[in-house]
């Protein structure tokens, strides 16, 4: 069963995953201290146009002026109200006019938030456009006969002609009510949203997204989720608040409080996984691993074979350890929330099937990823390259930092790179004029290398140079840090660099953690709250039950015999009529086919008795002694009877004629046939029959 985890106990971090049963396919964590501005509006200002980037920069509250493309501007906010034409963007725009926006993308590291004027406002089932009447209809994501559904139901909604609105996901299968019950939600909204734009002067926060709990509840919950658990008790009541607006009453009752001793993920063993999601490496069933690398514009991800060896050649193996590669790789990009740009390296395959089904495999994993993903092919060198849209800042940009020691490159430079790097320059620095001293903080370990291993190049520097070099070994610094300080002539009297060498290292100082926190403003408080609907959520219309099957009626045998032979006649075409037979030789005698005996009936061994049949299409493969196979198709029982004596006059097995009694023929009695027994080989009927024997092929 699928389940919702929401995790609140500790108040730095609220986590919800999604877990289908003990295995976790997404997980979203926010962190309260981090403003989330995603989905915001806001009364800005045009502070710079930008003509050569055909874009403006907007001023609308934060640190960062937000980027505004000239294509995400609506032609409400140009000057006359009319398309831009030919005409240039200072025609159209000017510096310090007010416009609403909308946050599209966070800020990321020295990039201003993405904004657009066309707002959007997301509710359970509709996403409403209220100033882009053109955009609308259904979303991507539903195919098939449900996005014909989608139009048809579409149609049946009152949007009023100012406004736009999209289907999501969530609203397939939905009646018009509640489909309509949303949109009138999402309208109330706007209108107090557009109230509250008349408040003040530009910039200020005029309306923010939903809580996190919200958030997580409107986003993902659906009808396949089975339970939610919420293991704190402030999340609860927001979720709580939450279900009884917006959900059902036969949907509330999946909600309940988590209250066992048992952390919440701990008990559904999903803590392993949601650590995978910070690794370097993940490691595959079969033995493989991926390598997720972080890059300034892109994300790299290499596969490895490692440890995988269980297929039969090295073909099988490679194919294998992609296949598990695509579907892990398509989960840890939902954990991780991964975006822009990336690049798999798939291990080389030969075969161009192998390399379409590990496409087909990869795009059949992320069916289930809410973000926008494009797909391209595998090259020639084995790289596929996607791309995938950003719902939310990743994990690695919210949960870490650079490190202070290598800067984020993730490599250092070995001591013996380092103290022939250090060498170099203090040679450098001892030729320059006026140089007296030289005072080199290193790390212990280089000082080390340097004052052994290296004692002689220190000493022809010293004599060559005329300069004195004094080696500080630092054990408050590592290995990538150093110090060369350079004293001049007249700067060699100063106490500093007259102080003995061993008090220069200066005492390490303990870190401040206020200071390594981000210092952030208080966060603004919006001018509209998020509106609850007064009125609960319609219940989906329950379908009426199926009427119990009428009893089979009673049938007498002759009714039954008739049923059996010729069907019951609801489906039967009309009759033909028969032509009567010739008369022969001088008297009238009824047709063979009327009287149900002919040659071919005589033929028939004791097998072909019937004894009821269903209407059925029967193939009958019958094995002799020396004898040919016999084939034969027969729709019993719904057949006229005509056809089925042709066919078995055809295909019957004849005994020879001396073995058949001339009395027997004349009287009309059926002889036995003198030939070895029939053996039933394989009496198979379509699909859904009953099994057929010989025996119960229909006798007239």
């Amino acid at each position: 069963m699928k389940r919702l985890l929401v995790n609140a106990t500790q108040q730095e971090e609220l986590r919800v995953a999604l877990v289908d049963g003990q295995k976790m396919y997404d997980l979203s964590i926010d962190i309260p201290s981090r403003e989330q501005k995603k989905a915001n509006i806001y009364k800005a200002r045009i502070a710079r146009i930008e003509p050569s980037l055909e874009a403006v920069f907007v001023d609308y509250g934060s640190e960062r002026h937000g980027f505004l493309p000239l294509k995400e501007i609506s032609k409400e906010f140009f000057r006359d109200g009319q398309s831009q034409g030919n005409r240039q963007m200072r025609e159209i725009l000017s510096e310090g006019q007010e416009i609403v926006v909308q946050v599209e993308k966070e800020e990321r590291g020295n990039k201003g938030a993405a904004l657009t004027t066309y707002i959007s406002l997301a509710g359970r089932f509709l996403v409403l456009m209220p100033n882009n009447p053109r955009a609308g209809g259904v979303s991507r994501r539903i195919e098939g006969e449900d996005r014909d559904q989608m139009r048809e139901t579409m149609e049946q909604l009152a949007i009023p002609d100012s406004m736009g609105a999209i289907i999501r996901t969530a609203g397939v299968g939905r009646s018009v009510e509640e489909l309509q019950w949303d949109l009138d939600n999402l309208k109330t909204q706007w209108e107090a949203i557009a109230e509250g734009l008349k408040v003040r002067p530009a910039p200020y926060l005029v309306y923010q997204e939903s809580d996190a709990v919200t958030r997580a509840l409107r986003d993902y919950l659906g009808d396949d989720i089975g339970e939610i658990l919420v293991d704190d008790e402030g999340a609860f009541q927001k979720a709580q608040e939450y279900m009884q607006r917006f959900m059902p009453p036969e949907a509330q009752r999946r909600l309940k409080f988590y209250q066992e001793d048992v952390p919440l993920f701990t008990r559904f063993q999903i803590e392993n996984q949601i650590e995978s999601a910070y690794a370097h490496k993940v490691q595959l069933p079969s033995g493989g691993s991926i390598v997720i690398d972080y890059t300034e514009a892109l994300v790299s991800i290499d596969i490895n074979s490692a440890r995988a060896t269980r297929g039969g050649d090295i073909e099988t193996t490679a194919l294998n350890t992609n296949l598990e590669a695509a579907d892990e790789i398509a989960r840890q990009l939902r954990i991780r929330d991964a975006g822009g740009l990336i690049v798999i390296d798939f291990i080389d395959m030969e075969s161009s099937k192998n390399q379409r089904e590990v496409e087909d495999r990869l795009r059949d994993a992320v069916k289930h990823d809410r973000a926008r993903i494009q797909i391209g092919r595998l090259s020639r060198f084995g790289l596929l390259e996607m791309s995938r849209q950003r719902l939310r800042p990743s994990l690695g940009e919210s949960s870490h930092i650079s490190c202070p020691r290598c800067n984020g490159i993730g490599n250092i430079r070995s001591v013996e790179s380092m103290a022939l790097a250090i060498l170099r320059l203090a040679g450098e620095d001892a030729r320059k004029d006026r140089t007296a001293r030289l005072i080199i903080h290193v790390p212990v370990n280089v000082a080390t290398y340097l004052m052994n291993e290296k004692r002689a190049a220190l000493r022809g520097i010293e004599e060559k140079c005329g300069v004195d070099v004094v080696l500080v070994p630092n054990p408050n610094i590592e290995t990538p840090e150093y110090e060369i300080r350079r004293v001049r002539g007249d700067e060699a009297g100063a106490p500093e660099n007259n102080q003995i060498s061993y008090r220069m290292p200066a005492a390490a100082e303990p870190p401040d953690v206020t200071a390594l926190q981000p210092k952030r403003p208080p966060a603004p408080v919006a001018v509209v709250a998020p509106i609850m609907p007064t009125e609960p959520a319609p219940s989906a219309p329950e379908a009426p039950p199926p009427p119990p099957p009428a009893p089979p009626p009673k049938l007498g045998l002759f009714r039954w015999l008739k049923v059996a032979l010729f069907g019951d006649g609801a489906d039967a075409k009309p009759a033909v009529e028969e032509k009567p037979a010739r008369a022969g030789r001088g008297h009238e005698r009824p047709s063979r086919e009327s009287q149900g005996r002919g040659r071919g009936d005589r033929d028939r061994g004791r097998g072909d008795r019937g004894r009821g049949e269903r209407a059925t299409v029967a193939r009958i493969v019958i094995e002799t002694r020396g004898a040919r196979r016999v084939s034969a198709m027969a729709r019993i029982a719904s057949t006229p009877r005509i056809a089925i004596a042709r066919v078995r006059r055809k295909n019957a097995v004849r005994a020879p004629k001396a073995t058949r009694p001339a009395s027997s023929a004349r009287a009309g009695i059926r002889p036995r046939l003198a030939q070895p027994p029939r053996r039933v080989r394989s009496v198979r009927s379509a699909p859904n029959a009953p099994r057929v024997h010989p025996s119960h092929l229909p006798h007239p």
